[in-house]
């Protein structure tokens, strides 16, 4: 049997032998961050569009981007879901509203995305920034509310509840979710476990203070949002092969309109 001696020789070998602790992470060195579970991934330009460069979605931007503003000044502010038609800037919208603040509020407000998975350590991420000088606002994109995402759905419904160390008034979420009936309250469905669905998500719901939702583009918007991004580049288009282009991929929508725009300019041997 080894001796004291020999367990502790062991045990400092297989000290150096293991990988050293990650370095703490720098809260206030970047303007965004991605959260991993175990620790946070700088990153250290934002990919954000200006906000005028977000089309048909006018009063959600006002109500969101007033609401980061509230946030990094030290106001109360609302955790904020944006909820329905896939495409319509919902997670854009995001990165444009925090990027807009951080123009005007330098080094106050910081956005930190949740990595798929990582909804479990939710805790340990508000224990680390509930002593940190700036505001925080934690991005969960895509939520699911069909059955694959119920777990989920219902985890992120008891963390908004709070415990018994409540979350920091300077910590705020951002949601986005695809489900366009997740705020509709008729229950219209027999079956008993729809119905459960459809509870669980509305009392998710209920614990935003902001919801701001998305729906499909009308031919006028699309169009609008679509000239958006080719005057600049000084790019005609035929409105009926915009259409068309459209109804190939389903829908009307921003980011339907940036992938025709991409297309003209790359027959133009342009960028956008």
């Amino acid at each position: 049997m080894a001796g004291g001696d020999e367990l502790a020789r062991i045990a400092a070998a297989l000290e150096r032998l293991a990988p050293p602790p990650p370095p703490p992470t720098d809260w206030c060195a970047a303007p965004a961050y991605v959260w991993e579970g175990a620790q946070a991934r700088a990153v250290p330009e934002l990919d954000a569009l200006p906000l005028d460069a977000l089309h048909g979605i006018n009063a959600q931007k006002i109500a969101l981007r007033g609401n980061c503003a509230r946030l990094a000044s030290g106001a109360a502010a609302h955790d904020v879901l944006l909820w329905g038609a896939r495409g319509m800037g919902k997670s854009a919208l995001v990165r444009a509203a925090v990027a807009a603040v951080q123009a005007e509020q330098p080094a106050a407000l910081a956005l930190v995305q949740l990595a798929p998975g990582t909804l479990p350590t939710f805790p340990a991420l508000i224990a680390e920034l509930a002593a940190q000088p700036r505001a925080f606002l934690l991005f969960i994109d895509d939520l699911g509310f069909g059955a694959d995402g119920r777990a989920e759905m219902l985890a992120l419904r008891s963390l908004l509840d709070g415990g018994v160390a409540p979350r920091p008034p300077h910590i705020r979420l951002a949601v986005t979710a695809n489900r366009r009936s997740v705020v509709e309250r008729e229950d219209t469905s027999a079956a008993m476990h729809e119905r459960d669905e459809r509870d669980d998500a509305l009392a998710l719901v209920d614990r935003f203070g902001l919801t701001l939702g998305f729906h499909p583009a009308d031919k006028d918007t699309y169009l609008a949002i679509l000239a958006s991004y080719t005057a600049p580049l000084g790019i005609a288009f035929d409105a009926e092969e915009a259409m068309a282009f459209a109804i190939q991929r389903g829908n009307r929508s921003g980011r339907t309109a940036l992938q025709f725009a991409t297309e003209l300019a790359g027959r133009a041997g342009l960028t956008l």
